[in-house]
């Protein structure tokens, strides 16, 4: 089992910047890939970002591209995505979530946090 826990969430405005964390606990999460994904009202959830499981390997949507960076710290079980000129279409919730797999699907995620809100004023 692993228990993933985000934070850093908040209002922020156009052009600004945020960072999001993710707490893991539980075993082993150094052998998992991670990954960012974010779901807006009406929306379903997409995929933004992941990770493998040394960081040496990171995949983002076209959305996120040149924005957003995916980063991760074993020692600290914490893995981490940093979002710069963010945008209104940017707002939603941002769950982290573990797989086994490198993928952006997100049925192939086994475990999730309870997400963070970002909200983007114009």
């Amino acid at each position: 089992q692993v228990q993933l826990v985000e934070s850093g969430g908040g209002l922020v405005q156009a052009g600004g910047s945020l960072r999001l964390s993710c707490a893991a606990s539980g075993r082993s999460f150094s052998s998992y890939f991670m990954g960012w994904f974010r779901q807006a009202p009406g929306k379903e959830r997409e995929f933004v970002a992941t990770i493998s499981w040394s960081g040496g390997s990171t995949y983002y949507a076209d959305s996120a591209k040149g924005r957003f960076t995916i980063s991760r710290d074993n020692a600290k079980n914490t893995v981490y995505l940093q979002m710069n000129s963010l945008k209104p279409e940017d707002a939603a919730v941002y769950y982290c979530a573990a797989s086994q797999d490198q993928t952006i699907y997100a049925f192939a995620y086994n475990y999730w946090g309870q997400g963070t809100q970002v909200t983007v004023s114009s």
